[in-house]
């Protein structure tokens, strides 16, 4: 409900408002009275022994948890509900702020990506290396993370190309060739400076060409005095 109306003293009220005929509907609730017609069977992927499939529901709703302390509704997010046939209630529900106009199949696709992502997190950790760093600082963390992430990458690939997930390549994967002005960092044809426009000089020239204009320049020479001569002294 709209917030109370003013009463022309103090501050104007701003926060929704619930009572008895405007109440929060359970997510349970609402897909035990869906009608028949709104659920449908979608199948998302190829499992391992079968292709997963089950019957979904999806409704437009607004998230009501806490609207009271609320000024304006929340925005309007997909409620995706999962029902197995064979089951006495629903078994899954998502809140997904996908675009209206998107898909049923994409939405449910998008929704079961969780596992594959569970999945990949443990087979990172376990298989590659990534549950292995015991560093204290980011930067370690970082190049660590990033060699296993590639690294499991490159795994994904080649799995792709095993069947049944995928023909097998005739040919290896085509070798990328670093450009030609590419200079890793820390090597010796780098640039001196971060800003090489500022030193025009080439890094590995040998800089022996003589001055054009060569002068004399006067030097002070320290004085060398001579070291005394001992002297024994006899009693």
């Amino acid at each position: 409900m709209p917030p109370k109306p003013w009463s022309g003293r103090g501050r104007p009220p701003r926060l929704l408002r619930r009572n008895r005929q405007h109440q929060p509907a359970a997510v349970k609730a609402l897909a035990i009275d869906l009608p028949a017609k709104a659920w449908r069977t979608i199948t998302w992927r190829q499992g391992t022994n079968e292709k997963l499939t089950s019957r979904f529901a999806r409704v437009r709703v607004r998230a009501a948890h806490r609207d009271y302390w609320q000024t304006t509704p929340r925005l309007e997010e997909w409620l995706l509900i999962e029902w197995p046939k064979g089951e006495d209630q629903p078994t899954k529900y998502w809140l997904s702020t996908l675009p209206e106009e998107v898909a049923f199949r994409t939405l449910v696709e998008t929704a079961k990506l969780r596992w594959r992502i569970e999945r990949d997190y443990q087979e990172l950790k376990q298989e590659v290396g990534l549950g292995h760093f015991e560093g204290r600082g980011w930067r370690g963390f970082h190049h660590h993370a990033t060699m296993c992430i590639a690294a499991y990458g490159f795994l994904i690939s080649e799995r792709e190309t095993i069947p049944p997930s995928g023909a097998r390549r005739a040919r290896p994967i085509p070798f990328a060739r670093a450009p030609a002005d590419y200079r890793p960092r820390g090597s010796a044809a780098a640039d001196p400076t971060s800003h090489s426009k500022f030193d025009r000089d080439d890094a590995n020239a040998a800089r022996t060409r003589a001055r054009p204009n060569a002068v004399e320049m006067s030097l002070l020479r320290d004085q060398v005095r001579p070291l005394p001569t001992p002297q024994f002294v006899t009693p």
